[in-house]
């Protein structure tokens, strides 16, 4: 998750963190009072909205696992990776492909300091302190180019970030950077908020808004957008627990379909290839 905050930021308990409000509801510990607070304001006012995160991330977890299976690709870069939770990519990566390498990219201070921690003895995985809206630095950054090499194909992971990226900043020309600074046969995975125009989605994103000033429900057409030049893959852009779910991880009714919640539609997932 996405942390306007810098490296050498000491770690500020009384101001909520995207990633630590994140990590809260998901069940995770690292996270204050002033998560917490910002966390049972849609536990506690927007009933079900949990579901987004818990629909991010196995879709995630689903990505990574076929990325490595299905293409030959050992090699991710994870922007805006936050809190270290259960099933990170390098953990996934892993457990198909040992030799797989994650550079991690967060600047959230916590982030950093739980991420270096668990990550301090695993010479295939980095932590890298630099903001998502400047790629170059990620891509120059010297542990990236000790693990990532970009004459063969890279996973660009891009997991519930572009949507804590404003219009004005460009979340589009982020895209189109390591769209045009990988390889072909590169994969992007990207997950983002849905716009379902429903008062559930303006009440969520009016939340973030006035709490980080950021957070911004797109529609399909607009996630879409992102990722001109990029070879969407089927099924396309869907809700994340409709992104080749695994059914017998997930409730599906009598005639095959997936029972989805109003809030687990508006979490979309996509996997795209850059041609």
């Amino acid at each position: 998750m996405i942390a306007m905050t810098y490296e050498g930021s000491s770690i500020d308990p009384s101001k909520p963190s995207i990633a630590r409000v994140y990590d809260y509801l998901l069940g995770g510990k690292d996270n204050y009072a002033v998560d917490r607070e910002i966390g049972d304001v849609f536990k506690r006012d927007l009933p079900g909205s949990v579901a987004i995160a818990f629909a991010n991330r196995a879709a995630l977890t689903r990505a990574v696992g076929e990325i490595v299976r299905t293409t030959g690709i050992q090699q991710f870069i994870d922007l805006g990776s936050g809190l270290p939770t259960a099933d990170n990519v390098h953990q996934v990566a892993q457990r198909h492909a040992p030799e797989a390498r994650v550079v991690y990219v967060d600047i959230d201070p916590q982030v950093l300091v739980h991420g270096r921690a668990l990550l301090e003895k695993d010479d295939q995985t980095r932590v890298v302190a630099v903001d998502v809206r400047n790629p170059e630095g990620i891509r120059t950054h010297p542990d990236t180019v000790r693990l990532i090499d970009f004459t063969r194909p890279v996973a660009v992971i891009f997991s519930a970030i572009l949507h804590h990226v404003n219009d004005d900043e460009d979340p589009a020309g982020i895209v189109r950077y390591w769209r045009e600074n990988v390889p072909s046969g590169s994969y992007f995975f990207v997950s983002h908020f849905r716009s379902g125009d429903n008062p559930e989605t303006q009440e969520a994103e009016k939340v973030l808004q006035q709490t980080f000033g950021r957070g911004r429900w797109r529609t399909d057409a607009e996630i879409a957008s992102l990722l001109d030049g990029l070879e969407i893959l089927d099924p396309g852009i869907v809700p994340a627990p409709l992104w080749r779910p695994d059914q017998t991880e997930t409730p599906w009714n009598n005639s095959g379909e997936r029972q989805l919640t109003v809030w687990e539609h508006l979490i979309a997932a996509t996997l795209a290839r850059k041609p």
